[in-house]
């Protein structure tokens, strides 16, 4: 069953179950609750009013009664009193009503107000009301707290100008009283609402709002919007900021670049380096993505460091980063920086406990005035730096006109390079390696070769880094190891083949898998197959490649370590497993010779291999006197173009048989 309530007028039902019908028992109970407070406080003087009108019926009763005694008429008097006794029947309940209810309005007044100064004083938001005058009417005490102001002056009833003198005094006002107080009143007069900012000591944000009145008057709001401001300068930050490094990113480096072009004076130039680090990805792989975050923040770190007071460094993405240089006089203050960046960058980083050195590819256009083109400046930066990496990376390359050029034949021959692994366009030659001991043939590298219908013979050293980048070394070393495997299964039984293993290789989970397949299919003896590695493999300290180096140990296949001494923690990686051999590279060999040679390097290498019973191979061999000199500091074997270049399968053949069992003079 519902109740009827009148609502404007009306009648609308109201059920006594809802939130509504809640309301309004709740409101009954109070009004309920206040008449009978206020008739118990009224309860004296309504028994005092009920008191005097029978006091005063019983005075004309009693003087009735002398006249009547008398024997004086009575009539007008009994009237008086029967009137009088009409009048307080009829009229004393309306008055007793009467003042019940004004009593009830002036408790709900107050009640009210009270509720409405607990409201305004609990608001999170700071509140003033101004009445037509300028005057305060309402000041809450969040207003209060948040400019450490004295209730004594901020409270209803002081003026506007004495409310922001008083803030200026209290020191969180700062400009000139009347002036600001004459502003707000002319846009209320103008019905426009004022906005403010306002930095307090403390390192806060208050914002005032003045909202003008219909009625006259205005109120003014106070949030504290330091979080806010806040929360709004991290999006801004994160949307021009990498996360990572806190660079600069592409969307900033853009924009600081169009700035920093339009301030270039006529006797200086800007350059504009792409920088991409080497072999990054196989770091990601090999320890996770962790560890390579580890290796970005600190490659910007050492960034930073490089930078002049007005250069700007930026991560694009990724493993690339760029470096806007301004002031540039010479073309030798930006080779001075990227020295800087190379000497900062090469040395070794600690990441989670990883040991890891890394190097950088680096591009670099100039601009020599503002109105230079943006997008190609950036374009010939990218430029210059795929230039630096198919030059075999770990350099930097200037733009020049051209090379716009070469990287489109470049990427034509990543398009070409996918033809030949399906239809079988490549080959491979083998190099022989010479025992220095008894001049005969120990083994062959299996180097990879491609034949183009066009160009002619490619160098690898120009499709290899490209195989790495596009992931088709895999497919190309699979089928290198095959085709070795196969091929040297002819040859005499003591001749051995040696394979590279690229590092991307290297990560394949099945890549001990497929060399057990290769040997099996072909028949090989698993001693006679030996895989190069380069110390890129191993310069993360990787516990993973450690333990694939092991299992193919297990395989019974021999393992060599290319490129000796090119990195910073080889010895460490000779205590840690057991090669059967060490290349010495050809930078050592070159100059072996010289007066001022690297003879004495050589003689440690040899040394070391000796003490841990591992043979040692000396690449780039081209003079005599360089075989003489290998030989005498006790080298193993030699491998260059003063015995062979590298020579087609069946030219390989041809010498192996023709000269089994005999003596080969490398003279």
């Amino acid at each position: 069953m519902s109740n009827a309530v009148t609502i404007g007028g009306g009648m609308s039902e109201v059920d006594p179950d809802s939130d509504h019908g809640f309301l309004r028992r709740d409101v009954d109970r109070r009004d309920h609750e206040s008449s009978e407070a206020i008739t118990a406080e009224n309860a004296g003087p309504i028994r005092w009013l009920i008191f005097c009108g029978i006091f005063s019926i019983s005075i004309i009763a009693t003087v009735s009664l002398a006249l009547a005694h008398r024997g004086q008429p009575t009539t007008l008097l009994v009237g008086a009193v029967v009137l009088c006794a009409l009048v307080i029947a009829f009229i004393a309940p309306s008055i007793v009503r009467l003042w019940l209810k004004h009593q009830l309005s002036h408790r709900r007044l107050v009640v009210e107000r009270h509720e409405l100064s607990v409201a305004v004083n609990n608001i999170p938001q700071g509140l003033v009301l101004y009445d037509n005058s300028s005057r305060v009417t309402v000041c809450n005490q969040r207003y209060i707290e948040m400019f450490g102001l004295s209730p004594d002056v901020a409270k209803p009833g002081c003026t506007m100008h004495e409310l922001i003198s008083h803030r200026k005094e209290t020191g969180s006002f700062s400009g000139d009283v009347g002036e600001f107080c004459a502003s707000i009143r002319r846009n209320v007069a103008l019905g426009k609402i004022t906005h403010q900012i306002v930095d307090t000591a403390d390192g806060r944000v208050i914002q005032i709002i003045n909202q003008p009145l219909e009625a006259g008057g205005w109120v003014a709001t106070i949030e504290d919007v330091t979080e806010r401001k806040r929360s709004d300068e991290k999006i801004v930050h994160l949307a021009h900021y990498d996360a990572l490094t806190d660079l600069p990113n592409r969307v900033l480096f853009r924009e600081q670049l169009e700035s920093a072009l339009k301030k270039v004076r006529p006797d200086q130039q800007l350059a504009i380096l792409y920088i991409d680090i080497d072999e990054f990805k196989s770091v990601n792989d090999a320890l996770g993505h962790s560890v390579g975050d580890e290796l970005l923040k600190a490659v910007a770190g050492r960034l930073r460091g490089c930078l002049g007071e007005t250069d700007v460094a930026a991560r694009l993405g990724g493993d690339e980063f760029a470096i806007i240089q301004t002031g540039i006089k010479h073309p030798s203050d930006t080779t001075h920086l990227v020295g800087g960046i190379y000497e900062a960058i090469r040395k070794p980083y600690d990441c989670a406990g990883h040991l890891i050195t890394t190097d950088a590819s680096i591009g670099i256009a100039l601009a020599q005035e503002p109105a230079a083109d943006l997008d190609q400046l950036l374009k010939n930066a990218d430029m210059a730096m795929y230039e630096a990496k198919a030059d075999g990376r770990r350099t930097y390359r200037f733009f020049e006109r051209g090379m716009d050029a070469r990287v489109k034949t470049r990427r034509i021959l990543e398009l070409d390079l996918r033809q030949p692994i399906m239809d079988d366009g490549l080959e491979v030659y083998y190099q022989p390696l010479v025992n220095l001991r008894d001049n005969k043939i120990s083994s062959c590298e299996a180097l990879l070769r491609w034949r183009h219908p066009k160009r002619g013979m490619i160098s690898p050293a120009e499709f290899i880094p490209i195989a790495e980048e596009t992931g088709l070394i895999n497919q190309l070393g699979d089928w290198v190891l095959n085709t070795a495997c196969i091929e040297a299964a002819s040859w005499p039984d003591h001749i051995r083949v040696a394979v590279n293993v690229s590092p991307i290789q290297f990560k394949s989970e099945t890549l001990a898998l497929n060399v057990a397949t290769a040997l099996a299919a072909s028949g090989l003896a698993p001693c006679r197959l030996e895989l190069e590695i380069t110390e890129a493999i191993l310069i993360r300290d990787d516990e993973a490649a450690l333990a694939l180096l092991h299992q193919l140990r297990e395989l019974g296949v021999r393992i060599a370590l290319d490129d000796f001494g090119t990195g910073y923690s080889s010895l460490s990686y000779l205590q840690r497993f057991p090669f059967d051999k060490i290349k010495i590279d050809r930078c050592f060999v070159k100059d072996i010779a010289g007066p001022a040679g690297s003879s004495s390097i050589v003689q440690a290498i040899v040394n070391i291999a000796a003490a841990s019973n591992m043979t040692t191979t000396a690449e780039g061999v081209e003079t005599v006197p360089q075989m003489e000199l290998l030989r005498e500091l006790g080298c193993t074997e030699m491998q260059g173009y003063l015995f062979s270049p590298a020579i087609s399968g069946a030219e390989i053949q041809r010498l192996l048989h023709a000269r089994r069992g005999e003596a080969v003079s490398a003279a």
